[in-house]
């Protein structure tokens, strides 16, 4: 394959990440004519030559600059102090240093005060998608590692904003206590509310967070529960759509193993219980458990850099609750420390492949190496 035929496919994978997101930027240019006529002079190399990114366009008053390349090898060059570096080969050469150039470029040739560059390299299967924020001083921040687009999104971005770059918090860290607590008061509203059986607890629990990961796409709403009482239209059909969907995504395979993971979650959709109104709640216990899930744990996943850790924290309470450590369903949560050890003890580099059969799911799933280990 060629590299002209790399690059396009690295530039479709990006757009079709744009669109599942939700996110509309325009490519090679700008529908913006502040925002064109700035790039016409952001030449990297300095001659005068105009270059443009490979997507640019504005989220509610976010703007956002996107330069990709086509290997991760051309993911970003820094100094030996560690920055960003901004030489002219760099720029040129990799996809950080690029976006960071056309970032503080715009800063200081619009009137765009927040400004999100992503440097983007690689393809579907192994990639690393970079974001800075730039501020109109062409001052910038570092920001965590990406796996999708979805937090820059209308309905994402400005909590976005507030928890990672101002480093304010939107939703309360919870402390270790905090988490003991919501594990335990969750055991007993499934036990209460839907007379859930132990073996079915974790699925439950695991498919809403699932369905609330489809809500970031659009494509699942805590207030279409309503309660419907048509067998096509129940809270628990609309959370199974949801997990499909979310499993679709994820691309899922075999289709074997898809059919077996869904036919797992149909304790959802099948359960008469929890998907009738239930009078002391004014509500299916199905969306009582979304709503309690949606505001004590997933924001706190959702926006946490240590979100695995603590959903680790968390599943485990939660599992010592329902007569087990979920080996038996399957649920098998290593130590943080353990982990971290062992990629110590082997010096494990971000672009390494490692082979272990526990890893395996995590990797089908599309997660990076660095939430694997």
């Amino acid at each position: 394959m060629s590299i002209g035929v790399k690059e396009k496919s690295t530039d479709l994978w990006v757009y079709d990440l744009l669109k599942e997101a939700n996110i509309y930027l325009d490519p090679q240019g700008s529908t913006i004519k502040e925002i064109n006529e700035a790039l016409k002079t952001a030449s990297k190399r300095g001659t005068g030559k105009i270059g443009y990114p490979e997507y640019t366009g504005v989220v509610k008053d976010f703007l956002i600059v996107i330069e990709n390349k086509v290997s991760v090898s051309n993911h970003e060059l820094r100094t030996e102090e560690g920055l960003i570096s901004e030489e002219t080969e760099a720029v040129c050469d990799y996809a950080v240093n690029g976006a960071l150039f056309y970032g503080k470029h715009l800063a200081k040739n619009t009137s765009y005060k927040k400004i999100i560059a992503i440097g983007v390299s690689g393809n579907e299967k192994r990639h690393r998608i970079s974001p800075i924020f730039i501020n109109e001083r062409e001052h910038y921040k570092e920001l965590p590692e990406i796996e999708s687009f979805i937090l820059f999104n209308e309905e994402n971005i400005d909590e976005y904003y507030t928890r990672e770059i101002l480093g304010e918090d939107t939703t309360y860290e919870k402390e270790t206590k905090e988490i003991l607590k919501d594990a335990a008061e969750l055991h007993e509203h499934l036990r209460n509310y839907g007379s859930i059986q132990d073996k079915d607890k974790p699925l439950i629990v695991s498919g809403i967070l699932l369905a609330l990961r489809e809500a970031d796409y659009g494509n699942f709403s805590i207030s279409s529960l309503v309660g419907d009482t048509n067998e096509l239209t129940t809270d628990g059909q609309k959370i199974y759509k949801a997990i499909k969907d979310n499993l679709n995504r994820a691309n899922v395979s075999p289709q074997v193993k898809k059919d077996k993971l869904l036919s797992q979650f149909s304790v959802v959709r099948d359960n008469t219980l929890i998907n009738e109104v239930n009078e002391t709640l004014g509500k299916t216990p199905l969306k009582f458990y979304t709503e309690f899930l949606q505001d004590r744990i997933y924001h706190n996943i959702r926006y946490n850099r240590d979100g695995e850790d603590y959903l680790g924290r968390f599943y485990g309470e939660f599992m010592s609750y329902s007569g087990g450590d979920g080996q038996s369903l399957g649920i098998i949560l290593t130590p943080k420390h353990i982990t971290n050890l062992f990629c110590e003890l082997l010096d494990v580099k971000t672009n390494d492949i490692v082979f272990d059969i526990i890893l395996q799911r995590l990797i089908q799933f599309n997660y990076p190496f660095k939430y694997c280990v």
